[in-house]
């Protein structure tokens, strides 16, 4: 039996200009998930990362961590089937469009852009986030040249059946990837709806893991949204 071990990469760097890279947080929290693993000798055969820098700056972390202890690495491997969902695009060409036909979502925009600080500017981007995603999610919400939730869907599942398929009995595989791909990934392992799914990508912590166990073809849930080496509540966080 073999354990695939899907991570969610660390905190980037949110509603700033360049949101696709580590902010400082999130290279510790990368950081510490290297050292976690490599204390405890973990032996990766394989691993890959999903394309967006963040992805890779929190494999390339993780890895100097075992590089530092004395550890092997294997050679990361980037996987664009374990690319994020479309978020800026879903939410570029997509909210101008629910801004005329939804209340509820001029709503969640006029607070967004009313905020009076940091944190309350955050906590209404990801109100207005989640609404115009859910919308996508569920079909209400359709927009031409962007890949559709059940395109992602699809993309990710041949991913996991790239990497599962191509096990060696008994290997530790890792992928270090984004909360999409890790609820897609609690879908196939659990028979989620979309609604489901979509909701656990939510409660994903950044640089958390979640592990699967797979054996002649199956898929199964182990552990979702672990995060033991990030003690510090500082460091638990969401974006």
């Amino acid at each position: 039996m073999s354990r695939v071990i899907l991570v969610r990469h660390a905190q980037a760097s949110f509603l700033e200009p360049n949101y696709d890279k580590l902010c400082a947080t999130g290279e510790v929290q990368a950081r510490l998930l290297g050292e976690h693993w490599a204390h405890r000798g973990v032996p990766f055969s394989r691993v890959w990362s999903g394309p967006r820098v963040r992805q890779v700056q929190t494999a390339r972390m993780a890895e100097e961590a075992y590089r530092r202890l004395g550890r092997e690495f294997p050679e990361v491997a980037v996987m664009s089937e374990f690319d994020e969902y479309p978020a800026e695009a879903v939410l570029k060409a997509g909210l101008p469009q629910l801004l005329e036909s939804s209340e509820e979502v001029r709503h969640l925009h006029q607070a967004f852009e009313q905020s009076k600080d940091a944190g309350e500017r955050k906590r209404d981007f990801q109100r207005m986030f989640e609404m115009v995603i859910g919308k996508w999610v569920s079909g209400d919400l359709v927009i031409d040249g962007v890949e559709s939730w059940q395109d992602f869907c699809a993309r990710v599942d041949r991913g996991i059946a790239s990497i599962v398929n191509g096990a060696a009995p008994a290997g530790d595989l890792v992928v270090f990837t984004s909360g999409g791909p890790i609820g897609v990934a609690m879908r196939r392992a659990l028979n989620l709806s979309d609604a489901d799914t979509l909701q656990l990508t939510w409660m994903s912590r950044n640089a958390s893991f979640t592990e699967f166990l797979t054996s002649g073809g199956g898929f199964t849930l182990s552990t979702f949204n672990a995060h033991p080496h990030l003690e510090d509540d500082s460091l638990l966080t969401y974006r």
